[in-house]
């Protein structure tokens, strides 16, 4: 049995022994399982198993009994169910632990099976095809073209990419998405900050705007613009040429640096191409036709109240205008009618609030309220010396993602920004990360792949033909890699699952743990040439598996350091 289909399987004959335990107690489980499906984790204590299940604890309030009693009634049904199941050579013993916990341990034959699954997937290995085919729509980073990129942007690059990667992983067809804001108040803003240093540049002084955009790319624009052009629009009172300007010089900037910090785009989508097509106005139309649109106070609101939203909207201003959510619901209707069936967005912080009026708007639209989501990606903060490193975009005093890729690279700058929960306020030291030791934890991964091939290459001299034995793989330190390379699979669809990057970068950092914790302890590369090449599978499957990480997260996999 492969690795991926161990858990659905143990879930599976779990759910079935709560009901037969909730059964003999003289209870219809029929309706009391949808809240306590099992979930099953890896302890963090080897004495605890190799799986564990707080099932027993979840369900004993249906049960009536004590945790233990219910998660020893459990473990009773469960073994009666391994015994006519595909999963009774692959469990050795289960245990039970107070409060409640159902603990199983894994037995060697089947630890020693997932090697062959490796070797034989290779790069495959811990993908499956759970997404069915699902046409999903990703859209991230989407800053507004009104300055460079900043390591707020690059957290939200970061995860978008890996998460793209993962989702395509699990069987789901993703499309990445960059919406373009490029019209619009900020974008006036950037053309008229544009237009004052330009005009500085032939003497012309006069106060910048207070509302203006004040960082040195300013200046640096207005100088090509004034190259280009020279004094040709000193008089002109148009914003519209400094304005075309100014957004294509960051557009392509933004471009360059995504593509050198390893992040594809599909589709560019332009907020100005959408409002030209007349789609804002009709879709608009559409909800008004659905009873969603009223007029008060000289504006035209939209009802999201009816969809949850804590008030009404308004789409369109009394000077006829729109507001910002306006060309937001057609943008979303025109992803629906696109062929989507799951649309992801990723925000910065700032949209929090801004979630309940889009899912009110896709509902108001006709589309399941969880086929939208959007995931809010915090902030972070740069430490140098000990000290913050100050951002504002506005001031022009922030830290680029060019320049931090200058400084750390985009390995470390990309590990950095997925080694935390989404939710999670990021803290990037750049001393600590620049080091090249086991403090650097990118460095400690990256590390443990280059060390596995140079085994490997050296390897090669010797001419290692014996047959592998896998059964020569006796060592706790070896049986400790075989427990954790069984859970990428597992890891995977967590990740994809929940959405979150970071777990596999955890997974990654124990797995590169316990094969330098291995190397310390044991020779590979040894007088016995049987177990010699056992080692040398274990070793090369630890370098698959964080092959196959790497890969998803977009991390470089150096073979020297």
């Amino acid at each position: 049995m492969h690795y991926g289909a161990f858990e659905s399987q143990l879930s599976s004959l779990l759910e079935k022994a709560v009901a037969s335990s909730l059964t003999s107690l003289g209870i219809h489980p029929l309706t009391r399982l949808s809240d306590i499906k099992p979930e099953i984790d890896s302890p963090k204590e080897r004495t605890h198993g190799d799986i564990s299940t707080n099932v027993a604890m979840k369900a004993c309030g249906t049960a009536g009994k004590d945790p233990l009693y219910f998660a020893n009634l459990i473990k009773d049904n469960l073994e009666k169910a391994l015994a006519a199941s595909h999963l009774k050579n692959a469990i050795e013993r289960i245990e039970t632990r107070s409060p409640g916990f159902i603990n199983f341990f894994l037995t060697k034959d089947y630890l020693y099976s997932g090697l062959l699954e490796i070797i034989r997937r290779k790069h495959n290995f811990g993908r499956n095809a759970i997404g069915g085919g699902i046409k999903v729509n990703l859209e991230f980073v989407s800053a507004n073209p009104t300055g460079p990129l900043t390591i707020a942007h690059g957290r939200q690059a970061a995860v978008g990419d890996s998460l793209a990667n993962i989702l395509e992983f699990l069987g789901y067809r993703i499309l990445r998405e960059y919406y373009i804001n490029d019209e619009g108040v900020q974008i006036d803003i950037l053309a008229n900050s544009i237009k004052f240093r330009y005009l500085e540049l032939f003497g012309v002084n006069q106060k910048f705007p207070d509302d203006g955009y004040k960082g040195s790319y300013i200046s640096e624009i207005a100088s090509a613009f004034k190259n280009k052009y020279e004094r040709k629009f000193i008089d002109t009172k148009d914003l519209k040429v400094f304005r075309e300007f100014g957004l294509n010089r960051i557009l392509q900037d933004i471009k360059k640096d995504l593509k050198d910090f390893g992040v594809k785009f599909d589709i560019w989508y332009s907020q100005r191409t959408l409002r030209k097509s007349g789609k804002v106005e009709k879709t608009i139309q559409f909800l008004k036709r659905k009873g969603r649109i009223y007029q008060k106070d000289d504006a035209v609101w939209f009802e999201s109240t009816a969809f949850g939203d804590d008030k009404d909207r308004v789409v369109l201003k009394s000077d006829d205008t729109t507001t910002y959510l306006a060309p937001d619901i057609a943008y979303h209707l025109d992803k629906y009618r696109r062929g989507f069936k799951r649309l992801v967005d990723i925000w910065g912080p700032d949209h929090h609030g801004y979630i309940p009026r889009m899912k009110a708007a896709v509902k108001a639209l006709g589309y399941p309220q969880d086929s939208f989501s959007a995931l809010i990606v915090q902030l972070a903060t740069l430490y140098r010396a000990g000290r913050v490193v100050s951002m504002s975009t506005r001031a022009g005093e922030f830290v680029t993602l060019r320049e931090l890729m200058a400084e750390v690279g985009k390995d470390v700058a990309r590990f950095c920004f997925l080694s935390r929960r989404l939710s999670s306020h990021l803290d990037f030291d750049l001393d600590v990360i620049k080091k090249e030791s086991s403090e650097n934890p990118v460095y400690y991964i990256q590390y443990a792949h280059a060390r596995i091939w140079s085994i490997l290459e050296h390897s090669k001299k010797a001419h290692y033909s014996a047959r592998f034995d896998s059964k020569l793989l006796r060592e706790e330190e070896e049986l400790d890699i075989l427990r954790i390379l069984r859970r990428f699979p597992q890891a995977v669809s967590i990740s994809g699952k929940t959405q979150e990057p970071n777990i596999i970068l955890q997974y990654l950092q124990d797995l590169a743990a316990a094969f330098h914790s291995f190397y310390t302890k044991r020779r590979v590369l040894t007088d016995s040439v049987h177990l010699t090449k056992s080692r040398l599978v274990l070793v090369d499957c630890v370098r698959i598996v964080l092959a196959n990480g790497l890969g998803l997260l977009g991390i470089s996999l150096p073979k020297k350091m």
